[in-house]
């Protein structure tokens, strides 16, 4: 059986670090997968933005939200960028 919880590093911009007061931490969680973490964030830091319309990237590179977890990972929750 797999490991219950990992620790991973989530940066956060915009929206997202202006609602959490931080631009990262480092957390444990038992989330397996980006849309399970993003999940677990939106309702212990009350986001209300709807997750089809962030971005996700794990490790400099975006991925699926489907996208496995691992053990040290940085995950980084990418909101639409308003101006012009």
């Amino acid at each position: 059986m797999g490991q219950l919880t990992r620790r991973i590093q989530v940066e956060y911009f915009a929206y997202l670090r202006e609602r959490r007061g931080l631009s990262s931490e480092s957390l444990v969680t038992p989330a397996t997968t980006a849309a399970g973490l993003f999940e677990e964030l939106s309702a212990r830091h009350g986001f209300r933005v709807e997750r089809e319309r962030v971005r996700v990237a794990v490790n400099d590179a975006l991925v699926p939200w489907e996208r496995p977890l691992a053990e040290g990972d940085r995950v980084v929750f990418l909101t639409p960028f308003g101006g012009g």
